[in-house]
């Protein structure tokens, strides 16, 4: 090297550093007068060109200030741009001279210092703006925001599945929001490349900018959103150091609001290609640390970003520059709209309803720019708008969508995975749009199967919205606004062991004991007995251990089946079995799916055996213009997928086990806290006057909206509206099952 040195700078004395490069090699040239950035590069003619653009804009920027950029130097032959062989390998050659100053990066952050880069970076931009390069204008490569979808060959390289389903969702996102209006924004050569090793700071302010290999013809607002996420990628509050940049930008080059409206996503887009090459490189060469230098925090800002509701996001930044902020409708005026087309018979949650806008993972966004930590909301049972769930639907609509009455591969590929999952008795599969429509079936196949019509059904529980599913849902038909229960239902206790009639080791045995006495006493024989493994509506209270291991053989010993609604319960979501049932050692003879089955999109579906499918094949065709269609069956085998490939089942057993111990160390503080139960992601929380049994509804309700205040949505529910129910959805993270339960803890202590 040093041979080369001499050679190319006709230099004698002289000192050499090896610096650290991306892909390429750097050296620090030190000579009695000078200090040059010498580089090499592997030869391509594609770099050459690219190359030769770079220097030419250098040239041009340079032209009336040479201390902010570097500048070309000229080898002793009068050239600024080589090439050679050397070793077999054919190599380019440029040096570019040194700028003094201390990088932004090594500096604690300031208000005045991020002022001061928006303003060097308005004022470079207005020059790039000048120049006109057709090399760099045709440049298509993966650091360019604009061309985000070339990294999505890096997407596999991401090895933590939460992660790669971050960066594909706002990947999504990019093609939602800022694909369509691409066209519409100004574009520019610009720097594409201010991280915090890029950019040079003196006396507090930002006095140059290095490294112009990433040159782009792009969307200017590109640029902001290249500086704003390097600048801002290791804080608690980027947002608040984003509008430190972006105001003082705005002053020198004024934004247009169509980049304002765009630019959340393009932060999103930009951390999102950092972390896809980070990825890639440590797979193809893990021994190169700088090409990973920026991960970590990068990470954390998108894990930060994702929890930033969007609107929120654009209103901080319009506010910035001063365009006024996006207005919505107040909450009154929106549900007195509501309720001039639906009935308030469709209730609303929370004294404060929420106005949603959209929803990602855990949290969710209103339209007033806040995000909420879902711990309610189990239909969304891998996330809301997960990205492979999302995917599977938009393919599949494009592709085919029709009735069963066809014949396509999704309906027999979704129900060979479903039934995977079922012991081999339970091998039959009825497609329908609900749970509800799932509940109505099975009741008309088992009474099909039986040909009995009498109906055992658990004390509190629900089934559904449907005539039928009312008659048998006691939670509907005794409320004090309810039908009553008819006489062809017989309804036996909740084996309840918390406060119920029984509560020591052998309660289900009891609890079975008194429900086969009402069968015994029964005038007519009963066609089925139906219960969810956990009664829900009941108060989140599981079956007492062993309880349906002696009631189902009694069941069948008089004709009758068995059935267990997993509508809520199934899909992994009690983390130590697939299906709640699983949990008391037993095989029911039909089985009700619904709710999270298809992560929301309207589905359910009933699970029996052959013998019931042949009874009821006896009957009058059935049919479901909607059950089972292609797109259904495509989001529904999507979720699937993702439940096994990213271990939810195991994420809700692991998440569910802390968050469970969390609410069990708080009853140890809080009296009031009576019982906490439940499984996996799965939990009721009873709140009680204190060191009682007595159901405590005011607190409970206060509890329930102080979360709402606080941005944490939970429900409650049990017969006196007591029991704070939480049912995330199983991306869940310790982190979130933690600020939940330290929210309640500092609601309490208030109290």
């Amino acid at each position: 090297m040093d041979i080369l040195i001499q050679k190319l700078f006709g230099l004698v004395d002289f000192d050499i550093k090896k610096l650290v490069g991306y892909d390429n090699t750097n050296y620090l040239i030190t000579s009695k007068d000078h200090k040059y950035i010498f580089k090499t590069y592997p030869y391509s003619q594609e770099l050459l060109d690219l190359l030769r653009a770079e220097i030419e804009i250098l040239l041009a920027i340079n032209q009336n200030d040479t201390t902010k950029f570097p500048a070309p130097v000229e080898f002793v032959d009068g050239l600024t741009l080589k090439t050679d062989v050397n070793d077999n390998k054919k190599s380019i050659y440029r040096a570019l001279s040194y700028l003094d100053g201390t990088f932004i990066g090594d500096i604690e952050s300031s208000k005045e210092l991020f002022q001061s880069l928006g303003v060097f970076m308005a004022k470079m931009d207005i020059h790039l703006g000048k120049i006109t390069n057709y090399t760099i204008q045709s440049r298509c490569w993966e650091w360019d925001i604009q061309y985000l979808f070339l990294n999505k060959k890096y997407i596999n390289d991401i090895i933590n599945s939460s992660d790669r389903n971050i960066v594909v969702y706002f990947f999504q996102q990019f093609e939602e929001n800022v694909s369509p209006v691409l066209h519409e924004l100004r574009k520019q050569i610009i720097h594409n490349d201010a991280n915090e090793w890029n950019i040079l700071v003196k006396n507090n302010n930002v006095s140059g900018i290095i490294d112009f290999g990433d040159l782009a013809y792009s969307p200017l607002i590109n640029e902001l959103a290249v500086t704003i996420t390097y600048g801002c990628y290791d804080k608690e509050d980027p947002l608040k150091w984003a509008c430190y940049i972006l105001k003082s930008y705005h002053s020198i080059l004024p934004l247009e609001e169509i980049e304002i409206q765009i630019l959340y996503y393009l932060i999103a887009a930009r951390l999102s290609i950092s972390v896809c090459n980070s990825a890639h490189s440590a797979k193809v060469n893990p021994d190169n640390a700088y090409a990973s230098i920026s991960e970590k925090n990068a990470w954390s800002m998108l894990h930060v970003w994702l929890t930033i509701n969007p609107i929120e996001a654009e209103n901080r930044f319009r506010s910035a520059i001063g365009l006024p902020i996006h207005q919505q409708q107040g909450i009154t005026e929106m549900v007195e709209k509501r309720y001039r087309h639906i009935s308030p018979i469709l209730s609303l949650s929370y004294e404060k309803p929420i106005y949603m806008d959209r929803a990602a993972f855990q949290y969710m966004y209103d339209s007033y720019g806040n995000t909420f930590l879902d711990a309610y909301n189990n239909i969304p049972h891998v996330g809301h708008s997960h990205p492979k769930v999302v995917n599977a639907g938009q393919r599949q609509i494009a592709k085919l969508n029709t009735n069963t009455r066809y014949i396509y591969d999704l309906l027999t590929d979704y129900s060979e995975r479903l039934l995977s999952k079922f012991p081999d008795s339970l091998n039959k599969v009825y497609f329908v749009n609900s749970g509800s429509a799932a509940t109505d079936l099975a009741i008309r196949m088992a009474k099909a199967h039986t040909k009995f019509k009498k109906i055992m059904v658990l004390e509190h529980g629900y089934h559904g919205n449907t005539q039928t599913a009312i008659d048998i849902s006691d939670y509907k038909f005794n409320n004090p606004k309810g039908q009553g229960q008819k006489n062809h239902v017989l309804k036996t206790p909740i084996p309840d062991t918390y406060k119920g009639k029984y509560n020591k080791k052998d309660a289900g045995s009891k609890y079975a004991k008194d429900a086969i006495q009402l069968i015994k006493d029964s005038a007519d024989p009963l066609a089925l007995f139906i219960a969810e493994p956990i009664v829900g509506c009941g108060g989140q209270v599981p079956l007492a251990k062993g309880y349906l291991k002696e009631i189902y053989p009694a069941i069948r010993n008089q004709g009758g089946v068995c059935i267990s609604d997993e509508v809520q319960t199934g899909f992994g979501r009690l983390g130590d079995h697939y299906w709640g049932y699983e949990a008391q050692e037993v095989i029911p003879d039909i089985v009700i799916v619904g709710k999270p089955m298809a992560n929301g999109h309207p589905m359910g579906a009933v699970i029996c055996t052959d013998q019931i499918a042949e009874s009821f094949g006896k009957g009058v065709e059935f049919f479901s213009s909607f059950g089972g269609n292609p797109v259904s069956c495509a989001i529904a085998l999507s979720v699937i997928e993702i439940i096994e490939h990213e271990n939810l089942q195991q994420n809700a057993k692991i998440v569910g086990d802390y968050y469970k111990s969390l609410f069990i160390k708080l009853r140890k503080k809080h009296a009031c806290i009576g019982d906490v139960r439940g499984s996996g992601l799965f939990l009721g929380i009873e709140i009680t006057k204190e060191n009682t049994l007595e159901p405590d509804t005011t607190l409970a309700q206060n509890i329930k909206n102080k979360l709402r205040d606080n941005h944490i949505l939970i429900s409650t529910d049990g017969p006196y509206d007591n029991v704070l129910k939480t049912k995330p959805p199983l991306c869940f993270t310790k982190e979130n099952a933690k600020k939940v339960v330290d929210t309640i803890d500092d609601i309490l202590e208030l109290l």
